[in-house]
């Protein structure tokens, strides 16, 4: 079951937090009020932690020696939370952020310092990463210390108090309106716990009886990832098999953003999860030591993924000068070789990535899908443009092509809108696996949840609406039972892969008049008057052409004692254009000006079905013949033609 959030608790603690965010207007321009808020909030959750398993650790030393003297019992307590084995993280120091504040304030800076400066390696890492240090001496210099010390020094941020599922909803929240202060537009899409859960189960990831490895190459705060293994965890029915899922499962991310990876490695420090590895940088580029720009350090075969799940921003720009387009075309020839998106639009950047980390495919004799050691199930969020982006022969038409003459492409469910926190679009969940069972090979199923919500008691930004336990179930329920034979449901398509593909043809035809005959045109000739833009007007029209022309003509060659004067030229399809062009035109003659008149052909293209059972040559014309009432100019014939997108 989904675990129910007390949401205006959770309000209540978002408006607290954000008043310290208020504190700072005047001293801090808006988006740097995240650089001082959410670090702040990472060190008091971690600051709880540690306070919690101290008094846990004196209290078991205390039962075996009841005599032990304060002093004793707090250096054995400090001994073990100096050894990593026994807790996930330390501070050496004695300070906490209420004995800090409420030490001499002329020593604030400076005791503040040494209590960050404590703490054990692996929340070193996390303080770097939020740059937290210069972010301190900006503080101290606009005497905004000490109000957000007391703002936090007391404030209930430990896991007994705040579940690591809400203090993902606060986190995405604060980082919501922080967007929103900022003026920026909202690429990162945070994704709700219902979805992520949607997503999960739609992957069907088992209790592992073997190393089993799920990856997020844009894990933001680590919510899918955090979500995909606690969902396991709730399923475990014995303590044999929760020790499997923690001894047997590794979760694997990459984050650009370095407060998002901060916070995640925050995370997963007071969760203790050592199966974790998650690493700052692009995961879309190549990963070069020394270079300005972190790339995807889990690239390579020795790095395959048996379950993968993402959220990736909308309609991020990956190229210009503030891209990175000249490193992501460095993976043109491997990781992207079926066709590079947009620039404007790197989505099926993160798809094509994902895909290249897939294990290979082991059917087994019956062919009944997946063995024990092959093949990957990728779950992924996308917006409607890698569903419609590109025309045929684009890039984003030729990777859905791949996608699909590879019968990658399991199912896509349409959600409902208004899901998310900073976006109300509608969404879609893409299934994609490469150990298809027989039932699913050559077929895509289209599942329309976008009735399958409920509204929010109490909206959280754009996210009016929700998905319970029972719409998930439904969406559940059609994805499983919706393969079998015979199976039917409004919601629930069934499509062969060659559905979705199609022909562009392009087609020239003869318009028609009100008469219904056909029409001639006369108009302006804007193209350079010259033999060889005539030969091509020749060949496309294939008909009789007449041009009414305004010369110059040089001095003593002008007739009527004008220095320009009119001709017409008239061009029959077999006319040699250039030897007519130049009996008509005096020596060093300029056209100044033409007017044509020719047949009136409309240029268009048509996206024409795939037929796999057909052949195209017999099923285009026809097809052309059945939607065209019009004749169709002969001389143009079909410009071009492709195959493989979803149209």
């Amino acid at each position: 079951m989904t675990i129910a959030l007390n949401k205006p608790k959770l309000d209540n603690l978002a408006n607290e937090i954000w008043k310290s965010a208020e504190r700072l207007r005047g001293k801090f321009k808006a988006y740097e009020y995240q650089n001082v808020i959410l670090p702040m909030i990472v060190l008091r959750r971690l600051e709880c932690v540690l306070l919690t398993w101290r008094a846990a650790k004196g209290a078991e030393i205390k039962a075996s020696r009841p005599s032990i003297g304060d002093a004793k019992l707090a250096e054995l307590v400090k001994g073990m939370e100096r050894n990593p084995k026994q807790a996930p993280f330390g501070n050496a120091t004695e300070w906490t952020l209420r004995k800090i504040y409420e030490e001499d304030h002329t020593l604030l800076e400076a005791n503040f310092r040494a209590y960050l400066n404590g703490f054990s390696d692996n929340v070193q890492d996390i303080v770097e990463h939020f740059n937290y240090r210069a972010v301190v001496g900006q503080m101290v210099k606009n005497n905004r210390l000490a109000p957000i010390l007391n703002q936090y020094k007391d404030l209930e941020l430990g896991p007994d108090r705040l579940s690591n599922l809400e203090m993902g909803y606060i986190y995405e929240e604060l980082l919501r309106r922080f967007s929103e202060q900022s003026g920026e537009e909202a690429g990162e899409h945070f994704t709700p716990r219902e979805v992520i859960r949607l997503m999960v189960e739609l992957l069907e990831i088992p209790i592992p009886e073997r190393h089993v490895a799920i990856y997020d190459p844009a894990c933001g705060t680590g919510g899918m990832l955090s979500v995909a293994k606690e969902h396991l965890l709730d399923r475990a029915a014995t303590d044999e098999e929760k020790n499997r899922i923690e001894q047997l499962l590794t979760v694997h991310g990459q984050e650009l953003q370095s407060a998002n990876y901060a916070i995640c490695r925050a995370d997963l420090l007071i969760k203790n999860d050592s199966q974790a590895k998650v690493f700052l940088g692009n995961s879309l580029i190549p990963h070069v030591s020394g270079s300005r720009e972190p790339g995807d350090q889990l690239a390579g075969k020795e790095d395959r993924f048996d379950y993968m799940l993402s959220n990736p921003p909308f309609g991020v720009t990956w190229g210009g000068k503030d891209g990175y387009e000249a490193e992501a075309r460095k993976f043109e020839s491997t990781r992207y070789r079926a066709g590079m998106p947009r620039t404007t639009d790197g989505a099926l950047l993160f798809l094509q990535t994902m895909l290249a980390k897939m294990k290979p495919a082991s059917q087994d004799k019956g062919g009944k899908g997946r063995s024990s050691n092959g093949g990957s199930r990728i779950a992924i969020i996308f917006n409607g443009s890698p569903l419609s982006n590109g025309d045929c022969g684009s890039g984003e038409s030729e990777i859905r092509r791949w996608i699909l003459e590879n019968d990658w492409l399991d199912c896509i469910v349409m959600l409902p809108d208004q899901l998310f926190y900073n976006t109300g679009i509608f969404t879609y969940v893409w299934l994609l696996r490469n150990e298809k069972p027989k039932s699913h090979q050559g077929h895509v199923m289209i599942i329309d949840a976008r009735k399958q919500f409920e509204k929010e008691p109490k909206s959280f930004g754009n996210k009016r609406n929700r998905i319970s336990d029972l719409h998930r179930q439904w969406i559940e329920t059609h994805y499983r039972d919706g393969w079998a034979p015979g199976y039917q449901a409004e919601d629930v398509k069934l499509f062969r892969t060659t559905d979705f593909a199609y022909h562009r043809v392009s087609v020239v035809f003869w318009q028609f008049d009100e008469h219904d005959l056909p029409a001639t045109i006369t108009e302006p000739y804007e193209k350079a008057f010259t033999a060889a833009n005539l030969k091509k007007e020749q060949a496309f029209y294939d008909s009789d052409l007449s041009f009414e022309l305004r010369v110059k003509v040089p001095e003593g060659t002008h007739r009527a004692g004008a220095d320009e004067t009119a001709l017409t030229l008239s061009l029959a399809p077999k006319d040699n254009a250039a030897q007519k062009l130049k009996a008509l035109l005096p020596e060093g003659a300029t056209v100044l000006s033409a007017r044509w008149t020719h047949r009136h052909y409309v240029q268009d293209d048509e996206y024409i079905p795939f037929d796999a059972d057909g052949k195209p040559e017999e099923y285009i014309p026809a097809f052309l013949a059945r939607e065209i009432a019009k004749p169709i100019c002969g001389g143009s014939g079909c410009l071009d033609s492709h195959r493989g997108g979803i149209s």
